[in-house]
């Protein structure tokens, strides 16, 4: 039985289904000798090769696996970075087969909850459209925010790219701070990812915001206690939340112990301890090339 030339290199752990389209019309990849064009389909016996290299081809499925990171400002979601900026990708742990694909994107000044799997169905079913899995951010907006605002912000605004909305919109508790200035922290709920959509939907009504976090995708809520720059991997309920949400079967494995899902002292002081140490290797290196310019 054929399947879809992207599906089986998405499900090989090599990327998205998205990101494999764009590798097969780049030219990158080739089924039995002939360069492939995107709607190709291929049969198990088929020979594929990406950048000349033969894909061996794995007839189990490898245990599906979710990592939470919480990413701090600064850094790009991008696998490298022509600038030498630090990416997301630099402090997830070694996968033996397949690699992380990261679950949408976050632009480099938004923080939060990024999810990243070895699965690439399950990453390209949470990230489409029609799956319209809710994202949730917490936003600090400038500018005055009235209930007309809101209400257009929750009935739809026309963006450049298509109509665009928040699900929910829910005002947070004023701060000290917050007594004395413009500043008021909200948080919204959509369901779509499109490009700096969050930011771009504030500012149609004139409203700048000055920072925001991701802090829930579909089920997932980013944890509180995990330090910007740590990442931990889900168990397997969690796992098959997701998996659920997009109508993928469950996982029968795992490779997390119950207890590794716990964020205890001795294991918080761990990940702030790596998390600096990381922090000081780039910052060594930045400074290395800066002397050599």
């Amino acid at each position: 039985m054929s399947e879809k030339l992207q599906k089986v290199l998405a499900n090989q752990g090599l990327g998205s289904r998205r990101e494999m389209e764009r590798w097969i019309e780049a030219g990158r990849v080739s089924v039995d000798g002939k360069t492939a064009t995107l709607g190709d389909r291929v049969e198990l016996s088929a020979q594929i090769r990406v950048d000349g290299h033969l894909l061996s081809r794995q007839t189990e499925q490898p245990v599906c696996r979710v990592l939470m990171y919480n990413k701090p400002e600064g850094e790009l979601c991008s696998r490298h970075d022509p600038e030498g900026r630090p990416t997301v990708f630099e402090r997830l742990p070694v996968i033996k087969v397949g690699r992380w694909i990261a679950v949408g994107r976050l632009d480099i000044n938004t923080s939060g909850l990024l999810l990243f799997t070895n699965d690439g169905e399950l990453a390209n079913r949470l990230m489409h459209p029609r799956c319209e899995v809710e994202r949730e951010y917490a936003a600090r907006v400038f500018g005055e925010v009235s209930g007309k605002t809101i209400s257009k912000l929750k009935a739809g605004v026309e963006l450049e790219d298509g109509l665009a909305k928040f699900l929910e919109i829910k005002p947070r508790a004023k701060s000290v701070s917050d007594d004395e200035s413009m500043n008021r922290w909200y948080n919204v709920t959509l369901a779509e990812g499109k490009n700096r959509e969050v930011r771009r939907l504030w500012e149609s009504q004139d409203v700048q915001v000055s920072r925001l976090m991701r802090v829930r995708y579909g089920p997932v809520e980013l944890q509180k206690r995990l330090p910007q720059g740590a990442w931990v991997e889900l168990g397997l309920e969690d796992v098959n939340k997701l998996r659920s949400l997009v109508r993928l079967s469950n996982e029968t494995q795992s490779l997390v112990d119950v207890k590794q899902g716990k964020l205890d002292h001795a294991r918080l002081t761990r990940m702030r301890r790596s998390v600096k140490k990381h922090r000081a290797k780039q910052n060594h290196q930045k400074n290395q090339s800066a002397s050599s310019d």
